[in-house]
């Protein structure tokens, strides 16, 4: 038996008996429902499975398929998208839903091509959908993926990666693999510490006969992230605080949030509120790390007698402020103000 038939039989043997029991997944074998593969894959990017099941248990609660997401209020499922991040990824979810009603008839295609030209697929998950929901051979690489090939073969380099994960994809049963990898990365291979005794494929593993299995991936250096500062304002009247619609394009776009001063290199200014008032700085901060830079905020505070609401503003009740669906800096700034 060649190598690459012996890992991807082995790890399907594994993975029949110890498959995790995932509310998108099918029985070993079977095939997924293509929506609720692609959802869960959009929302694991960058987010734990443990804080996945419940999101996308309500998620499918409201919106149980593609044609019903299509014909949801943008604004709503932003707000249900609250605290997953990438929000443009939730903005996407519902351009492709909209795309799939109208070009493909409801139903998402099922080639990684075609999968590709919908908002929001990449390679990776075009790959995931086709193999898993559709049974496409695909070469499927996700983190845990990389961490599996890279110490089986030693491979360094994402190329390197992706050419060893070629060649041991069977032609069958290329969606369970794929799991299967995800799998045994998430609980086995794990990043720290890889419980190596319970590897079914531990007498193929290059790096383990080397003893180099923390070694692998190799990562190039990171680049220091550039520290940004801004001003998160708090106007309060009657038992509400003042919300505001982020513009539809950019970072956090068409979310509702607190007020912000603008997030610049130096230090902030209360200059930036959004109304004249008695402002006064708050003796903390809020911090949050986005993808490309961290984030202080200075937090400030102030009544208001009387304001009337502009474009893009509304008056939320305080005691309600959780269900706003404010993304996850304004939720930390509005626990810190509130001293919850």
């Amino acid at each position: 038996m060649d190598a690459k038939r012996s890992i991807s039989d082995d790890l399907l043997i594994w993975y029949d008996a110890h498959r995790r029991d995932l509310p998108w997944r099918a029985a070993p074998g079977a095939r997924a429902d293509p929506y609720r593969v692609w959802l869960s894959e959009v929302m694991l990017q960058q987010t734990t499975v443990a804080t996945v099941i419940p999101r996308f248990s309500q998620w499918i609660a409201r919106w149980p398929d593609i044609a019903s997401l299509a014909a949801a209020d943008e604004a709503a499922v932003m707000a249900a998208w609250a605290g997953l991040g990438y929000y443009a990824r939730a903005r996407n979810l519902v351009k492709a839903a909209r795309i799939v009603v109208i070009e493909h008839g409801g139903r998402l295609p099922d080639t990684e091509a075609a999968l590709r030209a919908l908002p929001g697929l990449g390679d990776y998950t075009a790959a995931a959908i086709a193999a898993i929901a559709f049974g496409r051979r695909a070469v499927v690489i996700d983190a845990n993926v990389e961490r599996v090939v890279s110490r089986l073969f030693m491979a360094a380099g994402k190329s390197a990666v992706r050419a060893a994960a070629e060649a041991i994809t069977p032609d069958e049963r290329a969606g369970d693999f794929a799991q299967a990898m995800m799998d045994l990365g998430a609980s086995i291979c794990t990043p720290r510490s890889p419980r190596c005794m319970l590897c079914p494929l531990a007498g193929d593993c290059g790096a383990r006969a080397a003893g180099a299995q923390e070694s692998y991936p190799v990562k190039p250096a990171k680049k220091p992230r550039p520290q940004r500062y801004g001003t998160i304002f708090w106007l309060e009247r009657d038992g509400a605080v003042l919300l505001v619609r982020r513009p539809a394009h950019g970072l956090l776009g068409g979310m509702r949030a607190l007020p912000t001063g603008p997030w610049a290199d130096s230090q902030p200014a209360l200059a930036d509120a959004p109304v004249a008032g008695e402002w006064r700085l708050l003796n903390t901060t809020v911090s949050h790390v986005f993808t490309h830079f961290a984030l202080e905020l200075a937090l400030a505070v102030a009544r208001a007698d009387a304001h009337k609401p502009r474009e893009a503003e509304e008056w939320w009740p305080v005691e309600t402020i959780d269900s706003a669906g404010l993304p996850t800096v304004f939720a930390k700034a509005a626990r810190a103000i509130r001293g919850v």
